[in-house]
């Protein structure tokens, strides 16, 4: 039977997601699925490289209780060498299956929400264009709403990667996970829902980084689209999905890196910071501007490839299953009135 706590995780997940519904006006379930389905086959492939970026992230950085430090490393060969020396290849996939769930809740989010406001944006209309501020605007929304839901398995995530056995004995009981939902039920009782919401106030700024990468992505298609005298919808070459995608994201994490690792190290449940701007203070007097830039060769190694696989397979899906649904008799083109309750989109998943 659950327990108390873990009914009140699952309402607080269910209420949102009731109003979030009723908000957007066209809606599909196939943005849905393909967005779950293009972070499902990237984070699969390509974990190892986000355990590495994490561990860098916090590398040098003093335990908690205990009055040590992490093992420094020297970059990503080191961090490499040092995690399959202690660990074996096993450590490097540590927390996949948390992975592979968090990249799908999140992709899928987004792309769901995102395409619903584009297509407000559109008035149903996928061929009519929309400017970059437009574009910026519907991302970040997606962004936001994206943030609000997943960020918990986000920080569970981030911890359960982060425990490992040269220091998870320093630990108290309350802060040692054995699982998931070990994880998930001991930070919401010992901390509450701001445990839960830990790094979401440079997450929140994060969002600037999903509106750069898809205002910078759909200009490019647009802009292809109109040299080839095109409709802006038209489908494109896997090849080009790829390379767009891949530029989008080189973009955006350049421009946007230093919240990811303050979010990373906030979230750190071996180390006690007084929120964002002491994250902020403590790196730079420490560490410098370098500092704001640990862990980001991998990073990009992993999220660039990993950004062009969840597009092109996003994309693919996603018009295969419109193609599907346009072919089928029922209307996958969801309307939902003020009326209308959650078991009138029977075709929408929840998200969590």
């Amino acid at each position: 039977m659950a327990t108390e706590d873990e009914t009140t995780l699952v309402t607080a997940v269910c209420l949102p997601m009731t109003a979030l519904l009723h908000r957007y006006k066209q809606i599909k379930y196939e943005h849905l699925v393909a967005g779950i389905a293009g972070g499902v086959v990237s984070t699969s492939i390509l974990h190892p490289l986000d355990t590495i970026r994490t561990r860098l992230a916090v590398s040098g950085s003093q335990l908690i209780c205990a009055n040590v430090r992490r093992p420094h490393y020297g970059g990503l060969v080191d961090v490499l060498t040092s995690m399959t020396r202690t660990d074996g290849l096993h450590g490097l996939y540590r927390g996949v299956s948390l992975s592979i769930l968090t990249a799908g809740c999140t992709w899928g989010s987004y792309f769901f929400f995102y395409d619903a406001l584009k297509a407000e944006l559109q008035q149903g209309d996928p061929s009519r264009p929309l400017g970059p501020a437009q574009h910026m605007m519907a991302a970040a929304e997606a962004g936001v709403v994206t943030l609000v839901l997943t960020n918990p398995i986000w920080v569970i995530k981030t911890r359960l990667c982060l425990q490992c056995g040269d220091g998870s004995h320093y630990l108290s009981e309350q802060k040692r996970y054995k699982g998931i939902m070990d994880a998930l039920v001991k930070t919401y009782r010992y901390e509450g829902l701001r445990g839960l919401y830990r790094g979401f106030l440079p997450g929140f700024f994060g969002v600037s980084h999903s509106a750069i990468q898809f205002m910078v992505y759909e200009e490019m298609k647009s802009s292809y689209n109109n040299h080839r005298n095109m409709s802006i919808d038209t489908r494109m070459s896997t090849m080009t999905y790829l390379a767009f995608a891949a530029i989008s994201k080189l973009v955006a994490v350049t421009a946007t890196y230093p919240y990811q690792l303050m979010r990373t190290r906030m979230q750190d449940q071996y180390h006690e910071y007084n929120g964002a701007m002491d994250v902020l203070t403590r790196t730079w007097r420490h560490e410098g501007v370098r500092g704001f830039y640990k862990g980001m060769l991998p990073t990009l190694l992993r999220v660039t490839p990993a950004t062009a696989i969840t597009f092109v397979v996003y994309e693919n899906v996603s018009h295969r299953l419109i193609q599907i649904s346009a072919a089928s008799p029922s209307n996958s083109n969801l309307k939902i009135d003020d009326d209308d309750t959650l078991n009138s989109v029977p075709h929408t998943p929840a998200v969590l």
